[in-house]
């Protein structure tokens, strides 16, 4: 006997897995390479902001730039 409470399998794939990336218009693959590349800006922004604090008079603007540019990417993506 099976208990009905219990999520199929593959609806729980597609809850993990299919479900957010739909919500955004894209495949999984697609909202994975949005997702890295999202990644990869946000740690480069914290190296400038890192090595800003070290040394004010570097990097003044990088990481506010970057996260300005994440964000309109993030609001036109919507």
């Amino acid at each position: 006997m099976s208990d009905s409470t219990t999520t199929p399998p593959t609806a729980l794939f597609a809850k993990v897995f299919l479900d957010h990336p739909a919500t955004v218009n894209e495949s999984y693959f697609g909202h994975m390479r949005f997702a890295f590349a999202f990644a990869f800006w946000l740690f480069v922004a914290a190296c400038a902001a890192f090595i800003h604090a070290l040394i004010p008079a570097l990097c003044e603007t990088t990481a506010s730039r970057i996260l300005t540019r994440l964000h309109n990417r993030i609001m036109t993506r919507h």
